[in-house]
């Protein structure tokens, strides 16, 4: 756990750095991160055929075969990064897959106009999202990682 008296580092004030330091903190950040990988991995389980839609509309043949593959990946890695057991793994297959992910659905080279602005900005969003996956790992190897770790 991060000392949150040690202000020699920066200058974050001892009370933040107590509530972003607290287990209960870092959980709840682990379990925001996840949720939507999360959502999605349970949509494509209980409605199978709008998942292999999803899988077919971005070109992914056979559909079935990559819904496995997210479905698994999405509620595996959502788990290990809540659980925070193997969370290099969970935020490294996450990872992986939204970098995919968004180069298959957020083409926004293809676009132009206000369509090409909100794919860039969708784009965008998940490569902040894949910088809070590796965030998420770097804080589980510096003792940081809150509950179980």
């Amino acid at each position: 756990m991060i000392d949150a008296g040690d202000q020699s580092r920066d200058d974050t004030p001892a009370l933040v750095a107590r509530v972003l330091s607290n287990p209960l903190t870092l959980l709840l950040a682990r379990i925001c991160l996840a949720v939507p990988f999360l959502e999605a991995g349970v949509v494509k389980l209980l409605d199978w055929s709008r998942g292999e839609a999803e899988m077919a509309h971005t070109g992914l043949h056979p559909a079935w075969v990559f819904n496995v593959a997210a479905l698994v990946t999405e509620l595996g890695g959502s788990a290990l990064i809540i659980l925070n057991r193997g969370t290099w793994l969970g935020a490294g297959a996450l990872g992986v897959f939204t970098v995919l992910a968004t180069f298959l659905a957020h083409r926004f080279w293809e676009f132009s106009g206000m369509e090409r602005n909100l794919q860039l900005n969708s784009f965008l969003e998940h490569a902040a999202i894949c910088a809070a996956f590796i965030l998420v790992v770097a804080v589980k190897l510096r003792g940081a990682g809150g509950i179980a770790p």
